[in-house]
């Protein structure tokens, strides 16, 4: 018996986008997240598929307007990776005058870390807190840069908006989000290993929405 083809019910973008968070709210149910959050948590089930990793998430109580604030001031996004920093929506960002940077790939990032015999990420953390005080931290893919993020800030020399801790991975990624909630400054994170660039992405991008709507 041969089989039907596949057909989509819409190929219209919005429709489709409207549908997909049609079925995150029926399927995720009953949640503790506030009004606020929910449009963070929506666009991160929606970028990853992973209701789960929804669930997961953690803020803290200024986190949402920590962002939005952040974002109409005109502060930079930080991200760890290259794959964080094509991701996420400049337009929304460049109306306030800001901008998405990334020192990963800098020569002298580069440079710095085989002296130091350390990993990139750890040094472009070390590079960016001196050019983007008040700014989003979105890290999706390095536990490194989280957890040298985390010291700088307990040392008092990085100063950060929002911290968006949300890394993937087998080592020391759980580990540095459990270090992350310790922190008295706006964060968004998770727990446990799930996570990765499209959620890092996807909370940014649901933060800029909220700048640009309210």
């Amino acid at each position: 018996m041969s089989r039907q083809p596949f057909e989509p019910m819409t190929t219209r973008p919005q429709e489709i986008e409207a549908n997909s968070f049609r079925i995150i709210t029926e399927e995720l149910g009953a949640h503790s997240f506030t009004e606020e959050q929910y449009p963070v948590v929506q666009r991160v089930i929606h970028a990853t598929a992973d209701f789960e990793l929804g669930r997961s998430l953690l803020f803290h109580p200024r986190a949402v307007q920590a962002g939005i604030e952040a974002i109409r001031a005109g502060r930079p996004v930080i991200a760890d990776v290259q794959m964080v920093q094509v991701g996420i929506s400049k337009p929304r960002l460049e109306q306030f005058g800001g901008d998405v940077r990334v020192y990963i790939s800098d020569a002298d990032v580069v440079e710095e870390a085989k002296r130091l015999g350390t990993t990139r990420a750890i040094v472009s953390m070390r590079k960016a807190v001196k050019e983007a005080e008040g700014g989003i931290f979105a890290i999706g893919n390095a536990p490194t840069a989280l957890l040298e993020l985390i010291r700088l800030v307990r040392e008092g020399i990085a100063k950060p908006g929002l911290i968006i801790g949300v890394p993937v991975g087998f080592v020391s990624a759980a580990e540095s989000k459990e270090e992350l909630v310790q922190l008295d400054v706006p964060f968004i994170t998770n727990r446990g290993r799930k996570g990765g660039s499209p959620a890092a992405v996807a909370a940014v991008n649901a933060l800029s929405l909220l700048a640009v709507r309210e």
